[in-house]
């Protein structure tokens, strides 16, 4: 028989949230007591709470899906997987072993990429702060260089120059699609001229070479006529640089596919409003098949297509464990929780409504709940409002898909770093970042002599300025 929870008594405002317009629904919880076959509980006993934890059974299984949605429609179709999403080695790794490539877009990321083995001609290299040191080494190790504006342009001129050959570059371009927002912030502006601007110079210079052209168009683009329209004006831009003979290698259309996670404010559940990836893949080739087709007609090849997807591929691989550590009533009367992972470990609740689902059964009806995190900072909410059962210290809940963007934007802030986990195999769970502890976060540190022995003896509390009696 079951312990029920006691609640203190009080007085609140009547909430019917189960109401409406046909009569009373109940509202069920679902739980979630095993990921992969692995008890939550023996999860946490073993690693500790909280706790990432990646599937690779679902990890392989996404890439796969997302490869052949492209590939039914055009066999020259090259994944640059988003180290940025989420660079965990084993994670960059098990994408290698499926055939993607490493997109790239810091030096870091780069030399992660070469250390788990990445050839530099299967390496794209994105981002805005590409210095000398790292671009001599990626020209020099044959890296697909994305050029995101003139300075880097001149930079890599000159390293061309230095070593007598001509760099191969592809220009980075931002324009409006008319289906999404548009992100002028990377890249050479198509309608202000300045992409046009910048192929003129590559085709000028003795050191430069012009080898492809990408594009970003943003995040989450649940539209996919936008990559249709993105993927028609880069090959009408790509035409126009060919017009004199010129080939280019391929075209790059970015990434932005969204994954089932629920997104703020869209009223649609993500199963309704997230289109299906063969609507995406469809979109992007039949307008990459259109807009190349002077090619077959002029008895060539049509360049290779990339494209660099990182969410619609971790995102649902990758659940957070945590345990509630505290309850609480809100000024509204409301229950809310306090868990031992907030935005430290899942910055992404800033955007999304992360489904949230119990390790255990429901000890009464669900409510309104708001679930806070444990660091001291006003906005570690993870969820304003779910709705859930009753819960007790010591509860575990399952949140997922938390796979893009945490564990690489998680904070050493206030909390250490969970650790992360891979199930694979029959049901096998190894570790694949240990979590951190104190020698672990001062180990960059360094105390100068003076400081060695610099705290002071405290005194008494009763004895500090402003005691009772002073």
């Amino acid at each position: 028989m079951s312990t029920l929870t006691w609640e203190s008594p009080r007085i609140a405002p009547l909430v019917l949230q189960s109401l409406n317009r046909f009569g009373w629904r109940r509202v069920g919880v679902d739980t979630q007591s095993e990921i992969d076959g692995v008890a939550v509980e023996a999860l946490v006993e073993r690693y500790g709470s909280p706790l990432y934890v990646t599937s690779e059974q679902r990890l392989r299984a996404n890439i796969r899906r997302i490869r052949q949605a492209f590939a039914a429609h055009y066999p020259k179709v090259i994944h640059g997987w988003s180290y940025k999403t989420n660079y965990n080695g084993a994670v960059c790794s098990i994408l290698h072993q499926e055939g993607s490539w490493a997109e790239v877009v810091s030096r870091f990321e780069y030399e992660k990429a070469r250390a788990l083995g990445v050839p530099g001609e299967h390496i794209v290299f994105n981002g805005p702060n590409k210095q000398r040191p790292i671009l001599e080494r990626a020209i020099a190790e044959g890296a697909l260089i994305h050029v995101d504006h003139a300075d880097e342009l001149e930079l890599i001129e000159t390293i061309g120059g230095e070593r007598h050959e001509r760099v191969p570059v592809t220009l980075r371009l931002n324009f409006k699609t008319g289906y999404s927002e548009p992100w002028s912030r990377f890249g050479f502006n198509l309608e202000s001229g300045a992409a046009r601007a910048a192929i003129k110079r590559v085709k000028a210079s003795r050191h430069l070479r012009i080898n492809g052209l990408h594009c970003h168009i943003g995040t989450f683009i649940l539209d996919p006529r936008a990559y249709g329209a993105a993927v028609t004006t880069l090959c009408a831009l790509a035409r126009e640089i060919e017009a004199d003979g010129s080939r280019l290698r391929y075209l790059d259309i970015g990434g932005g596919l969204p994954s089932n996670n629920a997104l703020q404010g869209i009223y649609l559940p993500p199963e309704q409003a997230t289109p299906e990836l063969d609507e995406y893949a469809e979109a992007i080739c039949s307008a990459f098949l259109a807009g190349t087709a002077y090619r077959i007609e002029q008895g060539e090849q049509r360049p290779a297509l990339v494209f660099e997807s990182g969410r619609a591929v971790i995102d649902d691989a990758q659940s957070l464990i945590t345990s509630v550590v505290g309850r609480k009533e809100t000024a509204d009367g409301r229950p809310a929780a306090i868990l031992d992972a907030g935005l430290n470990a899942l910055f992404t609740a800033l955007w999304y409504d992360h489904p949230v689902r119990p390790a255990s059964p429901a000890r009464g009806e669900a409510r309104d709940t708001v679930l806070y995190g444990p660091l001291c900072m006003n906005i570690d909410v993870v969820r304003r409002a779910v709705q859930l059962p009753p819960l007790a210290v010591g509860d575990r809940l399952v949140i997922a898909p938390v796979g893009a963007y945490n564990t690489t934007q998680s904070m050493q802030f206030i909390e250490y770093r969970p650790a992360v986990v891979l199930i694979h195999g029959d049901r096998e769970v190894s570790l694949i970042r240990a979590a951190e502890d104190l020698e672990v976060v001062c180990a960059p540190e360094r105390l100068p002599a003076h400081l060695a022995h610099a705290v002071p003896a405290t005194a008494a509390l009763a004895d500090a300025p402003g005691a009772a009696g002073d």
